[in-house]
């Protein structure tokens, strides 16, 4: 996930901002990743990551044991185990699509987000690039594939105001010998990263 995500994930976070203490909550942290860019922007604050797989979850753990700011959980978005208004930022990296029910996964983070939260959503499986269509018949799970606009659409009846999306533009280069199961070529790919992930944004 780090290898894959790194370059838009950094630029997503460029365009956030962050004091010492805010509270994060990380939707879908794999194995921690994004742990590793965020926490020393907060060391008077917190970083909570939630998987529902037991192994990534295990696997942050142990990266992150001697954090004392840092901790990982083992739960879903449609029940996230934390108090009300506790974070002022949620953040999900290529997780979102996976949720099994995005409403109430939706619901679940505007309640456990403060006054004036917001939430940060980037995923590459979207309506708009067509370039990662196939992916729902080569991954193992039950995806959701929507338009930007039924994003913004589905975070506005969560409660959420000052719905935005955007692109981030994955300009690294592919050589013209790329291989993979998710692209028939090279320039499939180029076309699929310049199309860009979709970035979801809303403010509680």
């Amino acid at each position: 996930m780090r290898e894959e995500h790194l370059h838009i994930a950094q630029k997503m976070l460029a365009q956030m901002s962050f004091a010492p203490d805010d509270k994060i909550l990380d939707v879908g942290c794999g194995a921690g990743w994004l742990a590793g860019l965020l926490v020393d922007k907060v060391p008077r604050g917190q970083f909570v990551g939630m998987d529902v797989a037991d192994e990534m979850v295990s696997r942050a753990r142990k990266a992150y044991a001697e954090r004392i700011n840092v901790m990982f959980i083992i739960a879903g978005v449609d029940d996230i185990p934390w108090d009300d208004n506790f974070f002022n930022k949620t953040i999900s990296v290529e997780s979102a699509y996976y949720w099994p029910d995005l409403a109430q996964g939706l619901r679940e983070i505007f309640r456990v987000l403060q006054s004036g939260g917001m939430v940060w959503i980037l995923i590459n499986l979207y309506k708009e690039n067509v370039y990662a269509h196939p992916w729902a018949e080569k991954l193992a799970v039950p995806v959701h594939i929507l338009s930007g606009e039924e994003w913004c659409g589905l975070l506005a009846q969560a409660g959420f105001v000052e719905t935005r999306q955007a692109r981030i533009v994955d300009t690294r280069p592919v050589s013209d010998g790329y291989q993979s199961k998710w692209f028939r070529d090279a320039e499939e790919l180029r076309r699929f990263r310049a199309e860009g992930a979709l970035l979801v944004t809303g403010r509680k």
